[in-house]
């Protein structure tokens, strides 16, 4: 019940954008490989992201 007024974290939100577009990256990877590289890529993206606010 408090979750629902709890503000999601920056680190949070690419989490969950990471994990997305990982799942969106191997659904696409049988079906259209140039799709399925350009969702890997933003997830390397995202990735970098991640890892600067770890370094803070």
């Amino acid at each position: 019940m408090f979750k629902l007024f709890n503000k999601t974290s920056k680190m949070d939100k690419l989490q969950k954008k990471y994990e997305k577009l990982m799942k969106e990256w191997h659904a696409l990877s049988s079906i259209n490989k140039s799709e399925s590289d350009k969702k890997y890529a933003e997830a390397e993206a995202v990735q970098k992201q991640i890892e600067a606010l770890q370094k803070i």
